[in-house]
Parts: structure tokens; C-alpha cells; sequence
């Protein structure tokens, strides 16, 4: 019996998000047609230009990568009954420490002079590089531990204060990118010195793939053994299925609290010490491209599960992928792919009310026995 349950739950965990994503791939085909577009000719270009050969597949898992880690964030604290939506601030946090980080193994200073920038400090890269990322996960990390301890403490709601912490977070940024940590050569957009090409991140062999793709995938992996396979994750899960019966039992919710929310900032930080070590070199305001966000749709989509993240975020990459391509090719607005995504969002919120309602994913239990005949025979 307890097997046939694992297997109905395992089947209904499957089956309905992608039932999900099929009706808002329907929905996104009647928006469409609203437009005036023929909804074949726009899953058929999004296909092509996001899975349909190797070159394009490799920049939709260059937009994977971020997603797996930002999902993290979002879907570590909800095992513990946790709705943490700060994915985006946590990133933009974990780039600026990584970004500090990097500038001050390479030339000793965030604002190196000119002569200081003609000579790169004899650090081996590989160093530099360990040392942007654990500033990236540390910042990330205390930046939504914060966040679990006032929810914890002070009973302040984690997904409105982890919201805020969004946009505290950018306005961070653009303080110090437009001050402390400018670059007065860069005169199109307030951005910090860039790091030496030496100590970025490098692409795997003979692609145009970084390594923060395998970062995002060990991450995950990690992620998922920590959370189902440890003690440490086994409380959390207790804690988040009956915090009450979790304190009864002695499980320290606090901590648990604020460990599993340094844990999920941590990984969103580590994708921003990717983007700018492997994509943008430095810290401005192209930081802000909604992977933090996307992340979160990524997480529910996932069922909040790390391994399926890395799936789902290839998937929703494919997606980000192919919006130039529907603007270039079908003259649709770049937003089309938010569009998509969207309703996807929905659609998975409201699929979240059919878990366990659905008759065929239901357990029929024992059959029940059927009683005896009454005996017609007379006694002497």
C-alpha cells in the first residue's frame, strides 16, 4: 500500500505541472492570435530559437544557470513553510560583494588608480575566483537570513519584507555604483571598475558556456541531498510540515529559521558573483535582469524541488532565449516572453488547489470486506 501511495503522489507531482504548462502554452497561443499572430508560427520560432540546434541551445542554458540558483532561494525556505521572494536582491547583493570582492584580489583597491590597473596583483585566479564567490554567498546568504530572522523574532512577514529587501537592494547598488565604487571612465551607464579578464570566470571547452552552469547544477544537487537526505533537512521538514509539533519536540525553529534562509540567499548570491565573474565583468545596473524573478516561478514550477529546478530553469531559459527572436522575426514586443511567463505563474498558483483533489491520483485504500451470509439454518 505505502508503495502505490509514493507512486500516486510521484505521478500527481508530475502530471500536474505539466498539465499546467500545457494550458498556459494554450492561453499564451489565444494571446497570440489576439495579436494577430498565428500561435503555431510563435511555438515553432520559440522552439527553434531556444532548443532547435547547439549553438542556440548554449545560450539558453547561459540563461539557465542563474535561474537554477535563484529557484534555490525560494524553494530551500519553503520546505520550512517559508514564502521568500527576495531571489532578485540576494543576487544583485552577491554581485556587488563578488564585484569588491574581485577588485580587491586583483588590484588591492574597488577604485584602482591607473597605474595600479596596469598591473594585476599575483594572486592565482582560481583564488580570486573562490574569494568573489564566498563574498557573493556570504552577502546573499546574511542578506535573507535577515529576512527569516525578522520573521522569526519579530513576526514580520517574510514575503512582503523579503520584497522590500528587493528594491533596498538595488537602490544599494546604485548608490555605490554611481559613488563609492565608480568608474569615472565609463560614461554610458554609472557602472564599478571591471575585473581582469584573468580572474573571470572561463567557458567550458570548445563553447560559450561558462562554468556557472556547473555551479548551478552541483548547487542543486547539494541541495536536494541536504534537504532529503540529512538530519538537518529532516528537521526542517518537520518543522515545516507542524512547528508546533516540531518545538514540542525540541527542534530549534529559530536557527533552523535562519540557516535555511542563509543557505537559500547564499546560492542566489553565488548567481550574482556569476553573472558579473562570467557575463557582464562588472556591476550596473544590467544586474537587474529579472532572474531573481524568474526564479521564483521556476521554484513553484519545481514544486520546490532542487533536482527539478535544473530542468524547469533550462526550460523557462529556453523561454527568456527566444524573446529577441519574436521581436527580430515576428515583430512582437521583447515583453512577450514576460507575457508567457506570467501566465505560466498563474496558472501553476491556481494548479497549487488541485494536489490531492484530484480523483485519480487518490488512494482507493482497502476494499472493504464483505460480511459473512446469515446463516438460514434452524437449530434443532
Amino acid at each position: 500500500m505505502l508503495k502505490t501511495t509514493t507512486w500516486r503522489k510521484t505521478a500527481e507531482a508530475i502530471a500536474i505541472p505539466i498539465g499546467a504548462l500545457l494550458v498556459a502554452l494554450m492561453l499564451f497561443g489565444i494571446f497570440c492570435a489576439f495579436c494577430g499572430k498565428n500561435p503555431l508560427a510563435v511555438y515553432g520560432l520559440i522552439y527553434s530559437s531556444a532548443f532547435g540546434n547547439w549553438r542556440v541551445f548554449q545560450g539558453t542554458l547561459l540563461r539557465a544557470a542563474p535561474l537554477m540558483l535563484t529557484a534555490l532561494c525560494t524553494a530551500l525556505p519553503a520546505r520550512l513553510g517559508l514564502m521568500i521572494i527576495g531571489n532578485e536582491g540576494a543576487l544583485v547583493v552577491g554581485g556587488v560583494a563578488a564585484v569588491i570582492t574581485g577588485l580587491v584580489l586583483s588590484y588591492g583597491s574597488v577604485t584602482p588608480s591607473a597605474e595600479q590597473l596596469q598591473q594585476v596583483l599575483a594572486i592565482p585566479p582560481i583564488l580570486v575566483q573562490l574569494g568573489m564567490a564566498l563574498g557573493s554567498i556570504v552577502a546573499g546568504g546574511l542578506w535573507i537570513a535577515a529576512v527569516g530572522a525578522l520573521r522569526h523574532y519579530r513576526a514580520v512577514n517574510e514575503t512582503i519584507s523579503s520584497l522590500l529587501m528587493n528594491y533596498i537592494a538595488i537602490a544599494l547598488m546604485n548608490h555605490l555604483v554611481g559613488g563609492p565604487i565608480k568608474d569615472p571612465g565609463e560614461t554610458i551607464k554609472a557602472s564599478s571598475f571591471v575585473l581582469p579578464d584573468i580572474n573571470r570566470l572561463a567557458n567550458l571547452p570548445t563553447t560559450r558556456i561558462h562554468y556557472g552552469l556547473l555551479y548551478g547544477i552541483i548547487v542543486c544537487v547539494i541541495a536536494y541531498f541536504l534537504i532529503q537526505h540529512t538530519t538537518f533537512g529532516f528537521a526542517a521538514r518537520t518543522a515545516g510540515g507542524n512547528i508546533k509539533a516540531a518545538r514540542i519536540a525540541g527542534l530549534p525553529v529559530g536557527k533552523l529559521t535562519v540557516m535555511i534562509c542563509f543557505l537559500a540567499g547564499s546560492c542566489a548570491g553565488l548567481a550574482g558573483m556569476v553573472e558579473v565573474a562570467a557575463v557582464h565583468g562588472r556591476v550596473n545596473e544590467s544586474l537587474v535582469a529579472g532572474y531573481g524573478y524568474t526564479g521564483i516561478l521556476v521554484a513553484f514550477v519545481a514544486r520546490y524541488n532542487p533536482i527539478a529546478c535544473t530542468i524547469v530553469s533550462i526550460l523557462l531559459g529556453g523561454i527568456l532565449a527566444s524573446s529577441g527572436a519574436l521581436q527580430r522575426n515576428l515583430t512582437m514586443p521583447d515583453a512577450t516572453a514576460l507575457v508567457f511567463q506570467g501566465l505560466v505563474f498563474l496558472v501553476i498558483l491556481y494548479s497549487d488547489s488541485l494536489y490531492g483533489r484530484l480523483q485519480i491520483f487518490k488512494d482507493p485504500g482497502p476494499k472493504a470486506a464483505v460480511p459473512p451470509a446469515a446463516s438460514t439454518t434452524i437449530p434443532a
